[in-house]
């Protein structure tokens, strides 16, 4: 990637994490990387598919996160669980999806809605792909893959982000046992 637009990619992130999407402009991106604002446009359009941009590269670092934490030898399920769990870890300590889903609650902007929607239907699909693994080779039982990765990531971000709003938080370990025993129905462990 050439290295203006990463340093452009980069204040930008700096930026909406800092001001949220709404908050924030091109004059100020261009401030931070320190270049003028037609540069900017060179690489982007407008604002919008800068953001776009950031996303997809959030979203490739995410899924670069959840194959390390796919572990050698695991079960299937606890492959699945790893995944989520350390994809919901880094959700909850990324600055900027931190802000984006702040925004999301507080303004509901289009642009930030599609944003937060885009890295959950790719978490989704992702989960999707290893119970479709699982289920072929007989780890899972037969279930429809896209609706359990929905409905395991809608569960994880429920036990990672809410519970602790009045509880306290779950342990990795803790998470697994309790998926055990909702999901395991359709495990072949």
């Amino acid at each position: 990637m050439d290295a203006k637009k990463q340093l452009i990619m980069e204040s930008a992130k700096k930026s909406f994490s800092l001001f949220g999407y709404k908050g924030t402009t091109m004059d100020q991106i261009a401030k931070i990387a320190g270049v003028g604002k037609a540069t900017i446009y060179t690489f982007f359009a407008n604002k919008e598919e800068l953001l776009h941009d950031i996303i997809q590269s959030l979203i490739t670092e995410m899924k670069t996160v959840a194959e390390k934490a796919i572990t050698e030898g695991a079960t299937p399920f606890k492959k699945i669980h790893g995944a989520l769990y350390e994809i919901l870890v880094f959700r909850k300590e990324h600055e900027l999806l931190i802000q984006l889903s702040h925004e999301v609650q507080q303004f509901g902007s289009p642009v930030t809605i599609e944003a937060m929607a885009s890295i959950e239907t790719e978490v989704v699909q992702f989960i999707s792909e290893h119970i479709e693994r699982a289920i072929h080779n007989g780890s899972m039982k037969n279930c429809e893959p896209k609706m359990t990765a929905f409905i395991l990531f809608k569960l994880y971000v429920a036990l990672v982000f809410d519970w602790e709003k009045q509880n306290e938080p779950l342990t990795d370990e803790r998470i697994l046992k309790l998926l055990q025993i909702y999901f395991g129905n359709f495990i072949n462990d």
